[in-house]
């Protein structure tokens, strides 16, 4: 694995602690070897963008992060806890910690805005009185900014404005970890930006932290803490975006010259 060194200090969140820490972690799909030992540290506050070719293991990863699919080998500690040792119920725990914004977004058509932004509260059991519900609904849609949607439904809103929906019903349980899958995936340059100031948002108003799977340059550009290049099935590469685009080692070139 290549490591760039920063020649400057390091950001804050390099000595915060590890809230992801995957280890060695090995993946395959009968003879597609997909995770070859690979890892990674993302640290509370920290957003890491893995980087990669389509195909390449970065969905795979994210599934094993969250226990959705198991490793052949290795090991993945999220907040402390051994992701392969737990129970279904603690797993169940850890989980709710963890906000995931799908690339699809997975908003339910059949549910309003409000419906769909209720629904991780009560499939966790979480009890909440009406009234700390709707003011909790209502907080997270002013923050993506669409407060005025609440009685919508999702098919009346735009592909940017589902996106939103999906962050903030991500918000709901305010998770000290986020996993963006392609987050400006589909849309337009103007709204993947809004999609990106948004992410960069929610990082300094709630200090969590987030590991983001993108392939749109401008996004690992905006938003990167630092960056790890998956390829062959580890972490080849990892650094700043003017680390890494400042390589001269032509895989890693191959990413930013394109």
């Amino acid at each position: 694995m290549i490591i760039l060194q920063p020649n400057k200090k390091p950001a804050p969140a390099a000595v915060q602690p590890a809230v992801i820490t995957v280890s060695d972690l090995f993946r395959s799909f009968g003879s597609n070897h997909v995770l070859n030992g690979f890892d990674l540290t993302l640290h509370r506050g920290e957003i890491v963008v893995v980087l990669g070719r389509s195909g390449s293991g970065k969905s795979v990863l994210i599934k094993c992060i969250i226990g959705l699919i198991a490793p052949d080998a290795g090991r993945i500690e999220v907040l402390g806890a051994d992701i392969s040792s737990l129970s279904q119920d603690a797993l169940d725990q850890v989980r709710a910690k963890i906000g995931f914004l799908f690339q699809s977004n997975a908003l339910y058509d059949s549910m309003t805005v409000r419906e769909n932004l209720e629904f991780p509260l009560r499939r966790h059991w979480i009890q909440v009185h009406q009234a700390e519900l709707d003011g909790l609904v209502r907080a997270v849609l002013q923050d993506v900014g669409l407060e005025h949607t609440i009685d919508m439904m999702p098919a009346s809103l735009s592909g940017g404005m589902q996106k939103r929906i999906a962050l903030a019903r991500t918000l709901m349980l305010k998770p000290e970890i986020i996993l963006y899958d392609e987050p400006t995936a589909g849309l337009d340059p103007i709204t993947g930006r809004e999609i990106i100031d948004l992410i960069l948002q929610v990082r300094n108003k709630y200090g969590s932290s987030a590991l983001i799977i993108s392939h749109d340059m401008r996004c690992v550009r905006l938003t990167a803490d630092r960056i790890v290049l998956l390829l062959d099935g580890v972490a080849y590469a990892t650094g700043s975006y003017q680390e890494l685009s400042a390589s001269n080692d032509s895989q890693i070139q191959q990413f930013f010259n394109s």
